[in-house]
């Protein structure tokens, strides 16, 4: 009996990890819809493609589309992008975690975020603190499928220049040289990587929980 074909969610479709991640659902023959939630369209046609173009501050005015198997939150600013840390909150805390009570009330199965290496709801780093509440909050709706993506810092090219990012990515090409053993997962990472990796522990039996950039590096290559 042939295998029933998926449905997947992707918010933050726009950005450099969700487009990886669109490329490899939509040549993927396991799925048979894609649905993108966003602010703005990511400009292609493909008869897999459905999307879905509002607020997502307010997800949960899209509660009756939200239906499918699987839900990829790859949605994330930076400080310098949103540098009032009230929005910063409702973005990087927000969205993620109304797109996991919306699994829960639609019974999706599988939800896989990206969050960062670093992350701690006690740290007296705001961006750290963030994630890591966010994190905790994900958990807490026990979605049965839940994994939590650690990336160090991702690497990449944005349309947007950032030059203090670009500056600091650079050095880091010299800096992944010296870090080795344990600092291994402080190594820049692509997003490809990430990518892949998503896709790979939504469709295989790896245990829930939190994913380090060194074991994200090692699942992407499955």
């Amino acid at each position: 009996m042939e295998e029933e074909k998926k449905a997947a969610i992707i918010l933050g479709a726009t950005g450099l990890t969700g487009g990886k991640l669109l490329k490899l659902l939509l040549a993927d023959d396991r799925y048979q819809k894609v649905k993108l939630f966003s602010r703005s369209s990511v400009g292609i046609q493909h008869e897999k493609l459905e999307e879905h173009l509002g607020d997502l501050m307010n997800l949960s005015s899209f509660k009756e589309d939200f239906t499918g198997q699987e839900v990829f939150c790859c949605i994330g600013t930076t400080k310098a992008k949103t540098p009032d840390n009230a929005l910063y909150e409702k973005i990087d805390y927000g969205i993620p975690v109304e797109a996991a009570k919306l699994c829960v009330e639609n019974q999706i199965p599988t939800f896989v975020v990206v969050s960062a290496l670093g992350a701690d709801a006690k740290s007296k780093i705001f961006y750290n603190r963030i994630k890591g509440q966010m994190e905790e909050a994900v958990l807490q709706q026990q979605i049965r499928n839940t994994y939590i993506l650690q990336p160090s810092l991702i690497g990449g090219k944005r349309e947007e220049k950032r030059l203090g990012e670009w500056l600091f990515k650079q050095l880091m090409k010299i800096g992944n040289l010296l870090l080795v053993g344990g600092l291994r997962k402080y190594r820049s990472i692509e997003p490809d990587s990430i990518a892949q990796c998503m896709l790979w522990v939504a469709n295989n039996d790896y245990p829930n929980g939190k994913i380090e950039s060194d074991k994200i590096k090692e699942l992407a290559k499955q």
